[in-house]
């Protein structure tokens, strides 16, 4: 079999998930591929492989059979008891209360006769099927994980909020318009398919254009490669800080969600802070992209952004900032730099990104040999991972909040969610290269490489434990992409000084949390370098807390490690290759 040349991080023992020239091979991935678009990327025979370990086990566990047979005999009779007392008296105290993230029967109307029944019914039997699916002996975890979370996804789609008859907000609202509400839901879901087959952004988005609405604050392209455009940011103060700040978004998302509208963009309180802001914006991978690896992002993408900024603000270190898969970049970067003797970074600032992978929440489901194995056949068909694949896998991780709470709300209610400007940049989705992406998921999710000290850069393994300059962490509560306790290993990976902030908020809104913003709070404590560690349950219970935005925390942070104020650089080098080429945002933001 022939086979294209290995990438730079590919190891000996890696599998080679790239070429295929067997025509058995290719039969295989083809179908794999043609399924995949039904499935969202996820693979059908993990999920069938899980739930027959979980039925052979339980098969084999009469003891566990007989238990599961005594909690479906109690709650039949705490339901009866409940109905029998609802019956002789208006109020009484519910059976089971729903979960305190789970907030479908708020509403009062679900008290009432007979919704309290069905809604109480419904909460009893998702209870004995997660006591089905759970502390199962023997059992593989992540098969038990994998079973839990694809039953508790058929439980939320059979759910009487998600159904006219059963949901009495909807009922009332169909009774009071006389089903107009449908008819509007109707013609909701309508616009929505039709945006989907035709791959159109959502009705409202046209309302927040690139360039003209968001990601306006005023700057230059000052470099451009085949994977990178680099902004430079132009100055609004007299002086600005000696130290630049380089800010690497993740390639999974677009940048300017870090320069939303002008009253909750970061580029733009950074500048008005007077620092020199420089921005990465990815290129969107198309099939011609299909072969670029992790080490081309880091060296097109990282080192060759350093570069630039280097030459623009002559002399000065930098504070580099990644976030989400950016930042996990950041830190691979930053350690073989440490590595080299490269000290170039003063500082470095990492916002919801993850280096040990051992805790990343339930998109751990979706990471096992045999779905990665079947992602890496849907994207050798098409050269990329697809937007939309992405997309359901997240959207699945919150179905109550992302998929359900928009059914009942857009379809049966017949309202419009109003677009903003956060829902409108995470409805401009990119793509993922097909080799980068299966490195990604196989060397840092499945292997651990990075925190294992096995990650090998230019041929060398590097080790977080190298980093030395100053730190600062970012994480959110409710994270469901990088959850926060995972975040917070880096505690343990490194010996730098590291200051860590657990901000209210999930994945983007948490970050996205100008001055201002109403209800916004954290968490703060520094860690001293070459400090003991200490847990993030015991660090939670320590950390000063705080209301308002952490960005003025920040601020504070890199101002109190930045030299004496300077005179602003110019926007790019009057000749070379780093002058600039095009107004911000540049090109490659607004690649479909």
């Amino acid at each position: 079999m022939s086979a294209l040349p290995r990438s730079r991080l590919e190891e000996p023992f890696e599998p080679d998930a790239y070429s295929s020239t067997a025509p058995g091979e290719i039969l295989d991935r083809t179908l794999h591929a043609i399924t995949a678009r039904f499935t969202a990327g996820l693979s059908p025979l993990t999920l069938i492989c899980a739930y027959l370990d979980w039925a052979a086990h339980m098969s084999f566990s009469p003891g566990k059979r007989l238990e599961l047979a005594e909690n479906a005999a109690r709650n039949a009779s705490r339901l009866a008891s409940y109905v029998i007392r609802r019956t002789l008296q208006e109020r009484v105290e519910p059976c089971i209360e729903p979960l305190p993230q789970d907030h479908r029967f708020d509403d009062p109307a679900w008290q009432q006769a007979p919704f309290a029944i069905v809604y109480q019914s419904f909460l009893l039997t998702q209870q004995w099927w997660h006591g089905a699916t759970t502390g199962m002996r023997g059992l593989r975890r992540q098969d038990q994980d994998i079973v839990a979370f694809a039953t508790r996804q058929l439980l939320d789609l059979v759910s009487p909020s998600n159904f006219i008859a059963t949901n009495p907000l909807v009922l009332r609202r169909t009774l009071s318009e006389g089903g107009t509400n449908l008819v509007r839901g109707f013609q909701h879901f309508l616009e929505d398919w039709n945006a989907l087959m035709h791959r159109q952004r959502p009705s409202g988005t046209e309302r927040f254009r690139v360039g003209r609405d968001v990601a306006v604050t005023p700057g230059k392209v000052v470099y451009r490669n085949r994977l990178i455009e680099l902004i430079q940011y132009a100055p609004t103060t007299q002086s600005v800080h000696a130290e630049p700040i380089l800010i690497v978004p993740a390639w999974i998302m677009k940048y300017y969600i870090l320069d939303l509208s002008p009253h909750n963009s970061l580029v733009r309180y950074l500048v008005g802070q007077g620092y020199t802001v420089f921005m990465i914006s990815w290129k969107n991978p198309d099939p011609g992209d299909r072969e670029v690896t992790m080490e081309d992002y880091r060296t097109l993408g990282i080192m060759a952004a350093l570069d630039a900024v280097g030459a623009i603000v002559a002399g000065a270190r930098v504070h580099a900032t990644g976030y989400c898969l950016g930042g996990t970049l950041l830190a691979i970067a930053a350690a073989a730099m440490a590595r080299d003797g490269d000290d170039r970074l003063a500082t470095t600032t990492f916002f919801a990104a993850e280096t040990d992978f051992t805790e990343a929440g339930e998109l751990l489901l979706f990471i096992n040999e045999g779905q990665i194995a079947f992602l890496e056949d849907a994207m050798w068909e098409q050269g990329f991972l697809d937007s939309t694949q992405m997309a359901g896998a997240f959207q699945l991780l919150r179905s109550n909040d992302l998929i359900w709470s928009r059914v009942i709300e857009e379809y049966l209610m017949g309202e419009r969610q109003p677009m903003f400007d956060l829902m409108a940049w995470n409805a401009d989705a990119t793509r993922m290269p097909f080799r980068m992406h299966s490195q990604y998921l196989r060397r840092l999710f499945l292997e651990n490489a990075l925190a294992e000290g096995k990650y090998r850069v230019d041929g060398r393994v590097i080790a977080l434990s190298e980093l030395h300059a100053p730190t600062f962490v970012v994480a959110t509560e409710r994270d469901h992409v990088a959850p926060w306790r995972s975040v917070y290993k880096l505690n343990l990976l490194g010996n730098a000084e590291v200051t860590f902030v657990l901000t209210s908020g999930g994945h983007n809104a948490g970050v996205v949390s100008e001055p201002g913003h109403s209800g916004r709070s954290y968490r703060i404590a520094t860690k001293p370098r070459n400090a003991d560690y200490v847990g993030p349950e015991l660090w939670r219970e320590r950390a000063q807390h705080k209301q308002g935005s952490w960005w003025l925390e920040w601020v504070d942070w890199l101002s109190a490690r930045s030299g004496a104020p300077a005179k602003p650089p110019a926007l790019g080098l009057h000749e070379g290759k780093y002058t600039a080429i095009a107004d911000a945002p540049g090109e490659y933001v607004l690649q479909p």
